[in-house]
């Protein structure tokens, strides 16, 4: 988990160098690129049965979802400082809760309700919204992080009923050809023999980075592994200031610790939660 992460900062660091030159679309296009590439060969290993499923409709939805969230995040993060906008999308774990709560009727606790509320809080202390410090494209990535806790409640309601690589196979397999759709009309030829570098090294880095991810699910459960996705905001501070100079000011890393905080106490609830249902039916 740790290693997926420090390829996916480095993903989002490529790509929000190449928004200054390159369309969002061809952007995520190529990030998805990789990652569909491994698919077919996967398909190709084991046939078609990997594409089997017992909703296909919840699986197209959240390739859908993918799209839409990695194409809000690349156009928010050309125009946030990439260690706020990591922060901003922090607030994702949260909404799984509340969307897990009204779609999926799990049941939420006054302590993890009181996270939720303090998270988003945190949230608005990293946006300051009407303060004019924060872009407002600041909402996009919102929208970004709403659509990737979507997603979440999707796998949550197929991870009983799919295997992993078939959610995998349709969630880049349907991305990549929704972002295919548009993409002859945003083409733009690459200027130089660096952006062909880094949209390659952005395709390879972001597949690579997925299968690490889905490894680590597959090794542990999602509470125990999950707290490691935190250390997004460091490698997002380290780029962030390598890359391009930015530095987060002193009332981004408060909401950012606010943020990270509650986060990680709401998945120690829900470890605990996990562990006293185990404990039951034992």
């Amino acid at each position: 988990m740790a290693m997926g992460m420090f390829l996916f900062s480095g993903v989002d660091t490529m790509g929000k160098f190449l928004t200054e030159t390159v369309h969002p679309v061809q952007i995520v296009w190529f990030r998805q690129l990789g990652l569909f590439l491994g698919v077919v060969v996967l398909i190709s290993m084991r046939g078609r049965s990997v594409l089997a499923s017992s909703n296909s409709k919840l699986q197209i939805g959240r390739g859908v979802l993918a799209a839409c969230s990695a194409t809000l995040f690349i156009v928010g993060v050309s125009y946030v400082p990439l260690a706020d906008a990591v922060a901003i999308t922090f607030v994702a774990p949260f909404m799984v809760t509340v969307m897990g709560a009204l779609i999926l009727r799990e049941p939420v606790g006054i302590r993890r309700w009181t996270a939720v509320v303090i998270g988003f809080i945190g949230t608005l202390i990293v946006i300051r919204p009407g303060m004019g410090v924060i872009h407002p494209a600041a909402v996009l990535l919102i929208v970004a992080a709403s659509a990737f806790a979507l997603r979440q409640v999707l796998s949550r309601i197929l991870a009983g009923e799919d295997k992993t690589q078939t959610t995998v196979a349709y969630t880049a397999i349907v991305s990549w050809t929704l972002l295919s759709i548009p993409l002859p009309f945003m083409w733009q030829n690459p200027s130089s023999g660096l952006e062909i570098a880094l949209l390659i090294a952005m395709a390879v880095m972001a597949a690579f980075a997925e299968i690490l991810v889905i490894m680590a699910l597959d090794a542990a459960q999602a509470v125990v592994v999950a707290p490691v996705q935190y250390s997004l905001l460091i490698w997002g501070t380290f780029y962030g200031f390598v890359v391009f100079g930015q530095l987060p000011d002193a009332w981004t890393w408060i909401g950012a610790l606010v943020i990270v905080a509650t986060g990680l106490y709401t998945l120690n609830r829900e470890r605990l939660a996990l562990k006293a249902n185990k404990k039951s039916r034992d």
